[in-house]
């Protein structure tokens, strides 16, 4: 940046609020003391070609808490991938390709993220238009753009926002996250297995016949470990509401602890008409079906309550998530909890958005108002669905969203398009978490992103142009007293997904402190860019993918119309200390209780005058070697490499010498071994490696600095 080399890392949700932490720059401490207030420091004195290293101090130990890491040119990471060839359909039309919605899990078990998207298709449908799609393709790469494998839905399965629901998560809790999806004959795993080879596809491009299945794949591998057949089946068309294919195929889907400790995968279909939600759980290898939710079965009272979208939150604060299904929401064990009846709608928020009263609230927007009351935005509690305030209306209203955007308000504000409730209505209302309406000037009712300094949240939305069907992502803050949206990103040469809605590829608090990360695609769609913040922040948030509410909201932010992730507690001006999250880690490592291993001390005879190899070298497989440090007679020199003893002041008169290296393992323990060699001058010497090794840790005090 401009004032140096800005640094950003993680507290974890189970680390004491306290920790200090101490930043290295290519081997040497530069903060004066341990960091207790924040996670981010910039560096005035650093280069693009520095290296970096975090520490924090257990009890007589300094523990590495990153691995020693470079800097980024930009404040955007580039992930270059390898587009999908142009597809010919049996019209003769052509799809082009480009990366759409994705998500983040950890597939490989190397405690790094990994970025799991769709390949969408030009021709990309919702499900109220005919034609053909081309075939979806869902691909995982490292962030350097490595591809671990390419899955290929077939062409039984339509491509649009509404058929293909992405659910990254390691459901069998060992380390590494699985990939389900829903899938039909002709879908290829990343192994080239296939499924089936039926074409199913009407003339329309529908595909309203032929089985249907739901599987997971190995994260690693993209190979299939179980398939079965996809719950409810479509049976007769016409009975989710029409007869062409549209409401038939509303499938949306997420991951939910509805036992408080094991993650299920939610997957479910319909909502304008009957609702049927059914939870799975991976066990030995097998998806176990755990309950299923019917609307036919459960009361016509049920249906039409659904939403384009769905959250998970433990709404009712006994340690097991709930399903809010839009104006529905469904206990941890499958059974209603309670049903608003404001029926469907098209965006929906769950988080403590009112500070002054205890749990969480649910605020959404409706269709129908026709229907409820006129009731176009509502904000709810989320235990019982009690409307706190409503906004009146007889408009379908499609847009709304709820964060803290104004610090002069206490609790998270919310707004919902008014006028003609256009996309990008630039009116409509503006509530107060108490309802007061502070405005009909609206900022954008899309996304909201933790961005810069402060803990107020931005507005995410985009340029959009009607030609090209995408937009330029742009990042916003509010203005309370001017009520006007002030621009202070625009990610030019990227391009926003899904048409008017403007979304990223995916948003997350990926890299970096507890702010958030945009993924969005190249504009020629060649890549992924994903930008980060280096704005400095003196607030101290543990990462947000340690909040289950969080996490669980970027697993499912890809369904139909995504939503913006949010916490189960509140962040914005006036926020408390957040709560400790009750997690555990998965393969988290076990610490190292041993120091390094050393060898290649020298010894013999050394010429002071010519060039002397050190070859001296340290060892650690359990948390790997942090610094190795080597003196000759009291002078530091390299670990390996030649040095002239003379030119550091080192006289061969014939003396013995010391030589004493020390290596630091990650954990902080400590290995020292020492050597002696004889010191003379002229042209001939004789330098050996000691064969015999002696490993030295905390029971060895003498040897330990």
């Amino acid at each position: 940046t401009d004032d140096g080399v800005y640094l950003g890392w993680r507290l974890l949700g189970l680390d004491d609020r306290a920790m200090g932490f101490d930043v290295y720059r290519d081997g040497a401490k530069i903060t004066d003391a341990p960091l207790t207030d924040t996670t981010n420091f910039v560096d005035v004195e650093g280069t693009a070609d520095s290296t970096y290293l975090v520490t924090i101090q257990v009890d007589d130990r300094e523990v590495s808490v990153t691995d020693e890491f470079g800097v980024w040119a930009s404040d955007y990471l580039d992930v270059q991938l390898d587009k999908p060839a142009d597809q010919t359909m049996p019209d003769g039309s052509t799809a082009t390709y480009a990366p759409g919605d994705g998500t983040v899990g950890d597939v490989d078990g190397d405690g790094e993220y990994e970025l799991v998207f769709l390949w969408n298709p030009s021709n990309a449908q919702d499900n109220s238009r005919p034609g053909y799609t081309g075939n979806v393709y869902i691909e995982a790469v490292e962030f350097d753009g490595t591809s671990l494998w390419r899955i290929d839905l077939g062409r039984n399965i339509r491509a649009g926002a509404h058929y293909t629901q992405l659910e990254v998560f390691d459901y069998d809790s060992d380390g590494r996250a699985e990939v389900a999806v829903k899938t039909a004959d002709g879908t290829v795993d990343g192994e080239g297995t296939v499924i089936g080879d039926a074409d199913y596809r009407t003339s329309s491009g529908y595909i309203l016949s032929g089985p249907e299945f739901l599987t997971v794949f190995d994260g690693q591998t993209g190979a299939a470990i179980d398939t079965v057949d996809y719950l409810p089946g479509r049976g007769n068309v016409g009975s989710w509401g029409d007869t062409y294919g549209n409401r038939v195929d509303r499938f949306l889907g997420g991951v939910a602890y509805l036992d408080g400790e094991n993650p299920s995968l939610v997957m479910s279909r319909g909502y304008y008409t009957r609702t049927v939600i059914v939870a799975w759980d991976l066990v030995d290898g097998k998806l176990v079906e755990r309950w299923t939710f019917d609307s036919d079965e459960a009361g016509s009272e049920y249906e039409g309550q659904g939403n384009h979208q769905f959250t998970v939150a433990d709404v009712d604060r006994d340690g097991l998530d709930e399903i809010v299904f839009g104006a529905l929401t469904i206990d941890h064990d499958g059974m209603p909890l309670y049903n608003s009846r404001l029926f469907h709608g098209d965006a929906l928020h769950v988080s403590d958005f009112v500070i002054d009263r205890p749990g969480q609230e649910i605020y959404s927007v409706f269709e129908s108002p026709s229907g409820n009351g006129n009731i176009i935005a509502a904000m709810r509690d989320a235990e019982t669905g009690e409307i706190l305030w409503s906004n009146e209306g007889t408009v379908d209203t499609g847009r709304g969203a709820a964060a803290d955007i104004d610090p002069t308000s206490p609790g998270a504000e919310a707004w919902n398009v008014g006028g003609n409730a256009a996309w990008n209505s630039p009116v409509g209302t503006l509530n107060a978490s108490t309802g007061e309406v502070l405005s009909t000037d609206i900022p954008a009712a899309n996304f909201v992103t933790w961005w810069n300094g402060d803990v107020v949240r931005e507005i995410t939305d985009h340029d959009y142009d009607e030609d090209t069907m995408t937009g330029v992502p742009t990042i916003s803050t509010w203005d309370p007293a001017a009520q006007e949206e002030v621009e202070i990103k625009r990610l030019e040469g990227t391009s926003s997904n899904n048409t008017t809605k403007g979304n990223p590829v995916i948003q997350a608090d990926l890299f970096g402190d507890w702010r958030e990360e945009l993924a969005v695609r190249l504009e020629d769609g060649t890549g992924i860019r994903i930008y980060t913040t280096t704005d400095v922040t003196d607030t101290r948030i543990p990462t947000l993918m340690h909040d289950s509410q969080y996490r669980l909201a970027v697993a499912n932010q890809n369904s139909a119309y995504n939503q913006p992730p949010h916490p189960s507690y509140f962040i914005g001006a006036g926020m408390g200390e957040p709560p400790v999250p009750s997690i555990s880690y998965v393969g988290a490592p076990d610490t190292d209780e041993s120091a390094p291993v050393i060898s290649g001390m020298p010894s013999g005879v050394v010429s002071v005058d010519e060039p002397f190899e050190l070859a001296i070298t340290a060892d650690d497989p359990e948390s790997g070697v942090r610094s190795v440090t080597v003196t000759i007679d009291g002078v530091g020199v390299p670990a390996s490499g030649d040095v002239v003893l003379a030119d550091l002041g080192i006289s061969g008169d014939g003396r013995e010498a010391e030589v004493v290296a020390t290596a630091t393992n990650n954990d902080g323990f400590v290995s020292t071994e020492t050597s002696t060699v004889l010191l003379v001058s002229g042209d001939e010497y004789d330098a050996a490696p000691r064969s015999e090794e002696r490993r030295v840790g905390k029971e060895c005090k003498h040897w330990c600095s």
